[in-house]
């Protein structure tokens, strides 16, 4: 498994840096620094295709660009309609996004759900919903996941680890430091981090809700040693 996605990162470098030689090859450097700040970088490929093969070229790669982002987004959204729904399976969502289509046995009401959220946002600038969102995955997913693998190590040094984090703990170090100069080298870092702010207390709240119905952490017995219980799932990778 390790080796398919070193492969695949090492195959998709390759040709993402065979693209833009491509592309400066036809379309001098100095012309594409120009239009940098203008619509036209977004018809570059079609541009440099209309250059080499004529119109009819320009007009076919836009088309297969469009074709490529509707698939992208299909997959993903057929792709991200699981996590819903297999949370519910783990009642750690709401039950109605269990229910699976009768006949072709696809969680359809995580799948229109998902689905009319994103046609929700296609009313708000791509821009701003882009940057919004990276912020917001790098503030509460990927940064906690760094430090909580630390932490993790730490307080529960008996847990079985089937992964192993070469060089460790240097590697979550690593991602840290660059997570947190993402974040505050961003020209819009103020806004952006007072929606990560706005979903960090939403989500508290609901998970404290939660488990007071649940009587789950923080408001069930501690163990002898002072430490939440800790559920440990077969499937989550462990520092």
């Amino acid at each position: 498994m390790k080796r398919i996605v070193a492969f695949g990162i090492v195959v998709i470098a390759i040709l993402y840096i065979t693209m833009n030689v491509s592309v400066i090859g036809v379309i001098p450097w100095q012309e594409l620094m120009a239009t940098a700040k203008s619509d036209t970088r977004f018809y570059v490929m079609s541009v440099m295709m209309q250059r080499i093969y004529g119109s009819w070229a320009g007009y076919a790669i836009t088309a297969l660009i469009v074709w490529t982002a509707f698939a992208s987004v299909f997959s993903l959204l057929l792709g991200y309609s699981r996590v819903p729904y297999a949370a519910a399976l783990d009642g750690n969502y709401f039950s109605i996004f269990k229910k699976l289509h009768p006949k072709h046995k696809f969680p359809y009401v995580s799948l229109v759900v998902l689905g009319l959220v994103a046609f929700a946002f296609c009313f708000l600038s791509l821009a701003d919903v882009i940057a919004a969102l990276v912020v917001i995955r790098i503030l509460l997913q990927f940064l906690l996941q760094a430090v909580g693998a630390i932490i993790l190590r730490k307080r529960r040094p008996d847990l079985p680890r089937p992964f192993r984090m070469w060089l460790y703990p240097l590697p979550s170090l690593i991602a840290t430091a660059g997570f947190i100069y993402i974040l505050f080298s961003r020209p819009n870092f103020g806004k952006e981090i007072k929606y990560a702010f706005v979903l960090l207390v939403v989500g508290i709240v609901i998970y404290m809700v939660r488990a007071v119905v649940r009587k789950e952490w923080p408001f069930n017995a501690l163990e002898e040693d002072g430490d939440p219980p800790l559920r440990v799932e077969n499937d989550i990778e462990r520092a």
